[in-house]
């Protein structure tokens, strides 16, 4: 789940897991960071309201007056108020459709009852035309503004001279923006929602919604914050069609294999197979379950659904939650796995080891079995292998689907899954009477498809894209500071400016993968001062002079202190963090004036320009380049796979001193040519 901001998990399958030294996020962010996708950024500023304000659900209404819609969507946004109460806001914004002739005077009337009245007149007013639509000429809106009380003179004067007609043209800027192109269309904290849903379609996603709020309340947020957390990980718009010969298509089939250790429901030989790749605490998953349990209802026996885990790291029981189901499924096959699946589901918010443990005695399971299995995590290297599965194959975050291989992403309406569903039928139904058996139609359908996505065409004109995998010969010696141990299995060498607010946002991410991944990790700084900011090369040489000085720990001290105060970067500035931190300022000072350490910045900054890492920050994991301050989960999931790689290399025998060596050795020395 936002992401995005959604996760590609790579995980050890030997030794100590990576996944299992992932820790919680530090701040509420990442919580909707890893639930960006679908998300859209939707102004509620409008004073147009109606709710508290440090609700942690907002529901933002773009529709005009005039449309039959939005007049049947009241009763449902009447009950959603009341059964939400202090939860929810109601923002309202205009979205006049040029078919319906009064709807541009309408908002004019709605925006002249809020300048007078503020929202208790907005409200009122807009109660009233929605009650009389049939009656929106301009006559009947100077009666409605009559009987509310409005000046009538300035009330007509608003619907002729165009003092409004900015704030509605704004808002119908924002609705083009955000796609909103039909009336009504609502977002859920950015989630959108189109036309006049059933209650029902609000209340999953206003609860899934709640559960991330109350998610980031638990990790530090207030109220007032949540709405600016989902926007923040929003995007500000939906994402273009993805080129036709790039992206992922309605054709593209995958190759997902159906184990016989994975739980099943539904006959052996049904024509279509949909692997879910699932996690129980993703309030997301849960939604969808009912969809699924109707599409089983609805096709019957030629219909199975695959069970795949997918904990996601910032759920702190969902991997502890998927190790019991799978105890469950060791102990009573399939019909167990389901059960202890709809337990967990049923009782998300209550995933803590006592209540697995509950839920194993309700199902009668064997205790003992089952407390060792999850003592010793007997199960971790199972649900990791799906976690490694779904991240080859696309899944970023959960829930994902592949329906006979067609991958969809997200909680998606019913008609979505009925219409691949169907799609897959025609096509298995074809292979049948060609002389396919049932059992076999699953395999043969999937057999040629694809075992990862595309890369995506780059735009024209754009730079090109990095390909993760080329690696680098990137050298490290000791003239570079480093933070970690010198036999480390992954090497980060950072390219960096002191004066790049990247550069800063990145920090933390640095810190904490230096904490989760300990000896396994060393970070190796070199430095990249970019030509337009102004004080960032001579800070460069004052943190090199630091090393000089007080070796890695002293540059480290100055380097988060630069950092700390980037704003204040200055010769007066660099002098007054090196008495602080107690340096020779006599040498330091020398140091500044007579640019000892040029030849340093030169060359990395020449290694920098050889190797294409021409912006800030720029990083190579292990030789490969990642550019800029990337979420924390994009750099586990590489740091992850290159621990892969590289335990493999200490099984051939490869000391873990040769280790990064080994790696880079035969790497490229700059970019390849591009086409």
């Amino acid at each position: 789940m936002s992401l995005a901001t959604l996760l590609a998990l790579s995980t050890s399958l030997g030794g100590p897991s990576a996944l299992a030294r992932r820790a919680a996020p530090r701040t509420p962010s990442e919580v909707y960071e890893s639930h960006a996708q679908g998300r859209l950024r939707v102004d509620a500023s409008s004073t147009a309201s109606r709710g508290p304000a440090d609700a942690p659900i907002t529901l933002v209404v773009f529709a005009e007056l005039e449309d039959p819609f939005i007049a049947r969507a009241q009763p449902t946004l009447a009950e959603l108020e009341t059964r939400y109460g202090s939860d929810l806001r109601v923002v309202f914004r205009h979205r006049p459709l040029d078919m319906h002739a009064h709807s541009r005077d309408a908002a004019r009337a709605l925006q002249e009852a809020l300048a007078q009245g503020g929202p208790t007149w907005f409200w009122a007013m807009h109660d009233r035309l929605l009650g009389s639509q049939s009656a929106l000429d301009v006559e009947s809106l100077v009666t409605h503004a009559r009987e509310l009380g409005l000046d009538e003179v300035r009330f007509r004067a608003a619907l002729t001279d165009g003092r409004h007609d900015a704030v509605i043209a704004a808002d119908e800027a924002a609705a083009t923006r955000v796609g909103a192109t039909g009336s009504p269309t609502f977002f859920v904290n950015g989630m959108r929602l189109s036309g006049a849903q059933p209650l029902a379609a609000f209340t999953q996603l206003i609860d899934a919604e709640l559960a991330l709020a109350n998610e980031a309340l638990s990790r530090g947020a207030t109220r007032q914050d949540i709405y600016r957390l989902a926007m923040a990980a929003a995007a500000e718009s939906p994402a273009p069609p993805p080129t036709a010969d790039a992206a992922p298509t309605d054709d593209d089939v995958y190759r997902v294999p159906v184990g016989r250790d994975q739980p099943i429901r539904g006959a052996a030989d049904a024509l279509v197979t949909i692997v879910v790749f699932s996690d129980f605490q993703c309030p997301f998953c849960a939604r969808v379950n009912p969809t699924l349990s109707a599409l089983e209802q609805r096709y019957g026996a030629d219909l199975r659904v695959v069970f795949r885990h997918t904990p996601l790291p910032f759920h702190q029981n969902a991997m502890p939650a998927a190790q019991a189901a799978v105890e469950a499924y060791v102990q009573r096959g399939d019909a167990g796995f389901w059960a202890m699946h709809d337990l967990l589901f049923a009782n998300q918010r209550a995933l803590d080891r006592p209540d697995l443990e509950g839920y194993a005695r309700q199902l009668g399971l064997d205790m003992t079995r089952f407390n060792r299995a999850l003592d010793r995590e007997t199960h971790r290297a199972r649900v990791e292998a799906d976690v490694s599965a779904g991240a080859a194959l696309g899944v970023r975050g959960t829930p994902n689907f592949f329906v006979n291989g067609r991958h969809l992403v997200g909680a998606q309406p019913e008609a979505a899954f009925v219409e691949l569903v169907d799609r897959g039928l025609a096509e298995a139904r074809a292979a049948v009477r060609a002389g396919t058996s049932r059992r076999q139609v699953y395999a043969r359908l999937i057999r040629d498809g694809r075992t990862a996505p595309p890369e995506p065409a780059p735009t024209p004109g754009a730079r090109p894209t990095v390909d993760p995998n080329l690696v680098y010969n990137v050298p490290v010696t000791s003239a570079q500071p480093v933070r970690g141990r010198n036999d480390a299995l992954v090497t980060l060498v950072v390219f960096t400016d002191f004066e790049c607010p990247f550069c800063s946002r990145l920090r933390p991410t640095l810190d904490s993968l230096v904490q989760q991944y300990g000896r396994d990790l060393r970070v190796v700084l070199r430095h990249n001062p970019l030509p337009f900011h102004t004080h960032a090369r001579l800070a460069a040489e004052a943190a090199a002079e630091a090393f000089a000085q007080g070796g890695d720990d002293m540059f480290f001290r100055y380097h988060d202190l630069l950092f700390d105060n980037q704003r204040a970067l200055t010769r007066a500035d660099l002098e007054s963090y090196a008495q602080q931190l107690g340096l020779d300022m006599a040498r330091f000072r020398q140091a500044l004036d007579n640019h000892t350490h040029a030849a340093t910045i030169d060359a990395d900054q020449a290694l920098a320009q050889q190797l294409g890492a021409t912006g800030t920050p720029s990083i190579f994991v292990n030789g490969k380049l990642l550019r800029g301050a990337q979420p924390l989960s994009v750099f586990q999931t590489r740091v992850d796979a290159e621990l892969i790689a590289a335990r493999a290399l200490l099984r051939r025998g490869v000391s873990r001193n040769q280790v990064y060596a080994r790696t880079v050795r035969g790497g490229l020395n700059a970019p390849p040519p591009t086409p």
